[in-house]
């Protein structure tokens, strides 16, 4: 056991479904092509929100957890979808 415990972070992106219109993600795309940047074809945009979970939550738990939070709390679950990333 190490002398530091040091709190998992989850790192959770909601962005809308890919059948849903991202009005602000074409506009900032169209903005970038008229500022001669050609190269990105598309932009969705999202949120991003890190949460900082218990240092005695087991991985397993803290997955649960962190997917239970971003389906019941962070997302719209009828016009968006989430990821995320757990660190320790």
């Amino acid at each position: 056991m190490s002398l530091y415990n040091f709190p998992m972070k989850a790192h959770v992106y909601v962005t809308l479904k890919r059948t849903v219109l991202d009005a602000q993600g074409q506009t900032i795309a169209n903005s970038l092509r008229r500022l001669h940047h050609p190269a990105v074809t598309d932009v969705r945009q999202g949120k991003y929100f890190v949460l900082t979970l218990e240092d005695s939550l087991a991985h397993d738990a803290a997955k649960s957890e962190v997917e239970r939070i971003a389906s019941e709390v962070l997302t719209n679950p009828v016009i968006e979808e989430f990821t995320y990333t757990l660190e320790n």
